[in-house]
């Protein structure tokens, strides 16, 4: 059974801009791997995220390092011992997952999941900002069931209340980006006490996060830099109540899966994100948020235009993906 593997690069608007603590951008950059075998083609979407060092050529050069090797028919599991954790095996394992699911006839979530996949209330981002924006923002979106709102200034009080301010009811996930430090850490957990948050996203930076073990924690802590492999997991256990799996980070859903495991085991809560991408990125997600406690996987909702055929939103609910998209 004779593979071809071919990579691409794409470019999707923002709706807007996208604006987080590092700063700002207006298009999601992607990379699409396809691998063709007996008539079928299986799809990946990956986005290349400058903090953890990958560029769109960069991931393209790695998918094409591994060209020889996919096309000799490797497994996911031998893909994952070979190849570093990341956007580009991610793109790889997700078209190989698709690629399965279409010759053999059985989708994905078959495979992944006791039951079949249900609808999911995914979070929706809203941008760093001045407080009254983000006041604004928070207000236009307040019918929304959850909000994630990016936050990671030396002083986020006005910010938070303002969110709070402007979203009364909504649940509201913070996500400091790593913006926070260990001397005004104990400061904004109270400011986020006081404002019902349900949920703070790496308030510290990945390398500097020992601190957290230190601190009363008056709600939920959740790992995202630093977390993206299974074996990161059990080190985090005194300073997170939570861990965010995105398949960008884990290099794939077959590692996803194995972290979704390793997290449950330890008592860790599970919140499965995303970078701003397609629905053809998002697929496998919400097969591996089936169950979770928290789900970011908006990516699509902030795009000016997404890929056809897409996810369906209703609001904040997300449907489960057509074997059309993927799986």
């Amino acid at each position: 059974m004779h593979r071809r593997l071919r990579a691409t690069a794409e470019t999707f608007p923002i709706a807007g801009a996208f604006t987080i603590s590092r700063g700002a951008k207006t298009t999601a950059e992607v990379v699409i791997c396809e691998i063709e075998s007996s008539g079928q083609i299986g799809r990946g979407e990956c986005v290349p995220y400058a903090r953890y060092g990958e560029s769109v050529p960069g991931v393209l050069a790695a998918i094409e390092e591994m060209r020889g090797i996919v096309e000799d028919n490797i497994g996911r599991e031998d893909l994952a011992r070979i190849m570093p954790a990341g956007a580009a095996r991610n793109a790889i394992d997700c078209a190989l997952w698709d690629l399965e699911a279409k010759l053999s006839g059985v989708p994905t979530w078959q495979v992944i999941n006791a039951a079949a996949p249900q609808k999911l209330v995914t979070a929706y981002t809203l941008s760093l900002g001045e407080p009254e924006a983000m006041q604004r923002q928070a207000a236009e979106h307040a019918g929304r069931a959850l909000l994630k709102v990016k936050v990671g200034t030396a002083d986020d009080a006005a910010r938070i209340r303002a969110v709070r301010a402007g979203a009364p009811d909504s649940a509201i996930i913070l996500d400091a980006n790593e913006g926070w430090t260990p001397e005004n850490l104990a400061y904004h957990f109270a400011i986020c006490a006081e404002a019902r948050i349900a949920l703070v996203e790496q308030p510290l930076p990945a390398g500097n996060d020992s601190a957290l073990s230190d601190h009363a924690r008056p709600i939920p802590v959740c790992a995202d830099e630093s977390v993206h492999r299974t074996e990161d997991v059990a080190k985090l256990v005194d300073r997170y109540d939570a861990i965010n799996i995105k398949l960008d980070k884990a290099g794939g859903l077959t590692e996803a899966l194995a972290l979704r495991e390793a997290a449950r085991e330890l008592g860790l809560k599970i919140m499965v994100g995303c970078m701003v991408g397609t629905s053809l990125g998002m697929a496998p997600a919400v097969l591996l948020a089936q169950g979770a406690d928290f789900v970011d996987l908006d990516g699509p909702l902030l795009l000016a235009r997404d890929r056809m055929p897409g996810l369906h939103y209703e609001g904040s609910s997300v449907y489960p993906p057509e074997a059309t998209l993927w799986g």
